[in-house]
């Protein structure tokens, strides 16, 4: 059982990474990606953590610093859309002041 709980971990966490790197068009579908990289990470030591009998007060730890990391990300998106109008990551000019 713990095999198959990791495996499909993996496979989430391979999955969310290959869809980071082929989908970055738009902002909000990278931060999807990195959400879903985060949550498959929890999953991961959650199961470790479970089947090595660990404490999971750890685990609250990471899940705050995943909340942290996705509203940074959507307060950046936020300021973002306000500043230029929409997500599309190719037609921003970060060269201009």
């Amino acid at each position: 059982m713990f095999h198959y709980l990791v495996t499909m971990g993996l496979f989430m966490l391979f999955m969310s990474l290959y869809t980071f790197v082929m989908n970055h068009s738009h902002l909000l579908n990278s931060l999807l990606s990195l959400e879903m990289m985060s949550v498959t990470i929890y999953f991961l030591i959650g199961v470790i953590f479970t089947f090595l009998g660990l404490e999971l007060f750890y685990l609250l730890f990471f899940l705050v610093m995943v909340v942290c990391e996705g509203v940074l990300g959507l307060s950046l998106l936020i300021i973002l859309v306000h500043s230029h109008g929409e997500d599309y990551s190719k037609s921003f000019n970060f060269i201009q002041c």
